[in-house]
């Protein structure tokens, strides 16, 4: 494949801009911010992928959501190139459709969901609903810059479908795991 990179500092970027395939932009860009946020969901996803690893030979349920999962990053990785090259074009819509095939798969599993959860009961939940909530924020800062520059659908379907399966990968490892759900519970009324 040969070097990608052959230097990593170039001090180009000192005075608050960074290269793109197209050009120079400001590192606050919403495109730039998008990019940043896919990354930092790689990179929590990436946590996630190690944490399922190292438990999965005391739950062996997780090892399905680590082989569902471990091609997200892979995907993750194609969005942002997409992003930083605009004319690139990698993430197909088979990939939206293949995480609605375990979405589909993992609810039939756990039913129908009754209350609202929070992110907890262990650890993997935890992290979980912590990639979960960062799709999301990829997703807005993508629509953001789609409103400004339009996107592949694609790109805004993936992200959206990563969000749910993120959901329901975290209720799912619950279950494997046999841990209860961190249940939502309404604040008092006054004068309870």
């Amino acid at each position: 494949m040969g070097n990608r990179l052959s230097k990593i500092y170039t001090r180009t970027g000192d005075r608050g801009e960074t290269g793109l395939a197209n050009g120079r932009v400001a590192k606050d860009h919403p495109r730039i911010e998008a990019i940043g946020e896919v990354d930092s969901l790689n990179s929590q996803l990436g946590l996630l992928l190690a944490e399922l690893a190292e438990q999965r030979s005391r739950w062996p349920g997780l090892a399905e959501p680590l082989e569902v999962l471990g091609p997200c990053q892979h995907r993750l990785f194609d969005l942002g190139g997409e992003l930083a090259m605009p004319d690139y074009q990698a993430l197909q819509t088979e990939e939206v459709t293949r995480l609605e095939a375990a979405i589909d798969r993992w609810n039939d599993e756990l039913g129908p969901l009754e209350n609202f959860i929070l992110p907890g009961g262990s650890r993997l939940i935890a992290q979980t609903h912590v990639c979960r909530s960062l799709a999301r924020s990829a997703e807005r800062r993508c629509q953001s810059l789609n409103g400004e520059e339009p996107l592949r659908a694609v790109t805004l379907a993936y992200l959206n479908r990563l969000s749910d399966l993120l959901f329901v990968a975290a209720r799912l490892v619950a279950r494997r795991q046999g841990v209860a759900e961190v249940l939502w519970q309404a604040a008092p009324k006054l004068g309870d």
